[in-house]
């Protein structure tokens, strides 16, 4: 599956090692390279290296997987790794979508490398029948860079090097994300309130946390909330498949976690009436305990909106985190810019804006 569009270049499948083990010889080399390659990408957007991670807490997520098919590739220019390429194909039944990336280092830039990948991509795209490709980009804050805004009319970007990208491949823009963080070290005060509130306003709710493996009691409801995430989170004009989460499914999930030694909370809002499961939010940090933590999903059921538990597992999981995981400095959480009302939860807690993103889409012809 290499191109030859491009003298000098190779777009190689990645070889993906079975386990740890192999990191550190020649059959777990190329994963190695393009992880270190990854982070670095990562730190020429950001300047910091909150999101990197090893390959060893990675590799779990690369190992075959019945909800979905991965291609990847890494991209080798003159004889040096600056990029990777790859492709998500989705298996739920009837899907039309499919999830790519593309990561060059800032040297590779303007040498037809992202040209040449992203043929690759869309290639395999058709040849799986997918007709909806969607992409999402970090677009860093640029003085005097004109703005483009999504048709939500919520949010910016600016008209950068990765927007010109997209729409030269005939992308438009869909949705801007906001990248927040909220500081673990300072006073809590301000979550603390806001949990007694919370805690006041969902009379008839408890809380409930665990660590994962996700406990048996818990299982049924924690798989229905994440097959909710696919329909019910604010999503503009992107299109998702209805996911279809169950047991099997979580223990999968939870395994992408445990088996890479990372640590998660999931604390969620539980119905005292009925004992059904209804908000929930995750927490989760790398192996090393002292690196930034990472909100993943968090979700409010629809029936049960208004009851302010949204800010209740919200709160609830930030107390006991910094309990659990004393030494991370910070959370970052992803959410998009028409979310207000998650968006006016975590403003009210104290996270702050520290980037922004754009989710992009192109329908095939």
């Amino acid at each position: 599956m290499n191109t030859t569009t491009l003298t000098g270049l190779e777009l190689r499948p990645l070889a993906v090692p079975a386990d740890v083990s192999e990191l550190e010889t020649p059959a777990g080399h190329d994963f190695a390279t393009m992880m270190d390659v990854r982070n670095r990408v990562y730190f020429e957007i950001s300047g910091h290296h909150d999101e990197s991670m090893s390959a060893a807490e990675l590799l779990p997520h690369y190992q075959p997987n019945p909800d979905e098919i991965r291609f990847m590739w890494v991209a080798i220019l003159d004889g040096e790794f600056v990029g990777r390429a790859g492709i998500d194909i989705p298996l739920e039944e009837g899907s039309k979508t499919a999830f790519w990336q593309i990561e060059l280092l800032r040297k590779s830039w303007g040498k037809g490398v992202g040209s040449a990948a992203y043929e690759l991509l869309e290639n395999k795209a058709r040849e799986h029948g997918r007709t909806v490709l969607q992409s999402w980009a970090s677009h860093p804050a640029a003085d005097g860079v004109e703005q483009i805004e999504p048709p939500t009319g919520f949010g910016s970007i600016p008209d950068d090097h990765a927007a010109h990208f997209y729409k030269r491949h005939g992308y438009s823009l869909e949705q801007v994300e906001r990248n927040s963080a909220f500081d673990l070290r300072g006073s809590f005060e301000i979550v603390e309130r806001l949990l007694a509130e919370a805690t006041a306003a969902a009379e008839g709710y408890r809380v409930v946390q665990w660590e994962p493996p996700t406990a048996e009691e818990y299982v049924a409801g924690y798989a229905w909330m994440k097959s909710r995430m696919s329909t019910d989170a604010p999503s503009a004009d992107l299109e998702f498949d209805e996911e279809v989460w169950d047991a099997e499914r979580i223990a999968r999930h939870d395994a992408l976690w445990t088996d890479a030694h990372q640590f998660v909370l999931v604390t969620a809002a539980q119905h005292i009436a009925t004992g059904e499961l209804c908000a929930f939010n995750e927490l989760v940090v790398g192996k090393d305990r002292a690196e930034a933590s990472h909100q993943e999903d968090t979700l409010v059921l629809k029936e049960h909106r208004g009851h302010k538990l949204g800010m209740l597992v919200k709160c609830a999981g930030l107390v006991k985190w910094r309990e659990l995981v004393p030494h991370s400095p910070r959370v970052l959480t992803y959410n998009a810019e028409e979310n207000r009302p998650m968006l006016d939860i975590n403003e009210a807690i104290g996270f702050t804006p520290i980037a922004y993103g754009g989710a992009w889409k192109k329908v095939l012809e």
